[in-house]
């Protein structure tokens, strides 16, 4: 699990940032992620005092306002692969998508501590929006002493609203890392014992 951690503090990181990027010419999905930020920063600036000492109001933060803008039931369908996901139980998907959202939770929380303030910028979306209905938005987490890191969200519109289902940092899949890491521990077991992995992970406290 600790392999995801520099995946997911990137998210945070960028969930969280200043985005440069002028309102008014702003994409829809991009809107998204800056109305996502500015209600992440408040929720920290609101419960400054208590995130060390009280990890509950991370959780909270991270369940109320991060995790509604990701596609979770797809994201656990696609980590898990077609196959294993057709052959599994409607009470195997569904404690799986549980625990999948738990993983999330906890390790989003968790990057909550490494915040350093942190800024990104996004870059226009290649060829517009127009209608699409799965884009790529690319942007630059920018840091006071260290290289830019490149990261790049794919977001997909269900409905009216956008959600992310996958996003790379320097190349790096999120969706491809942790599928990857699910099919070594299937291997060596059944998806029940994943189920149980994931959740003995998850009891753990947030900065575990």
């Amino acid at each position: 699990m600790r392999k995801l951690a520099f995946v997911a503090t990137s998210l945070f990181m960028l969930m969280m940032s200043c985005v440069v990027w002028a309102e008014a010419v702003m994409p829809v999905p991009v809107a998204m992620l800056q109305t996502t930020s500015d209600q992440v920063i408040a929720a920290l600036k609101q419960n400054k005092a208590s995130l060390k000492r009280n990890p509950s109001v991370v959780y909270q933060i991270v369940n109320k306002i991060l995790v509604p803008q990701v596609d979770l039931i797809g994201m656990s369908r696609s980590v898990l692969g077609r196959d294993v996901w057709t052959k599994a139980t409607p009470a195997q998907q569904q404690r799986f998508e549980q625990q999948f959202k738990n993983l999330l939770i906890h390790t989003y929380a968790s990057a909550l501590a490494n915040y350093n303030n942190q800024t990104v910028q996004f870059l226009p979306i290649r060829g517009g929006l127009g209608n699409q209905t799965r884009v790529q938005v690319n942007s630059q987490i920018l840091q006071q002493n260290g290289p830019a890191i490149s990261v790049s969200y794919r977001l997909i519109k269900q409905g009216d609203a956008w959600k992310v289902y996958d996003f790379s940092v320097d190349g790096i899949s999120m969706l491809e890392s942790f599928r990857s890491q699910f099919a070594a521990e299937l291997n060596q077991g059944n998806l029940d014992q994943l189920i149980n992995k994931l959740a003995q992970h998850n009891d753990k406290p947030v900065n575990s």
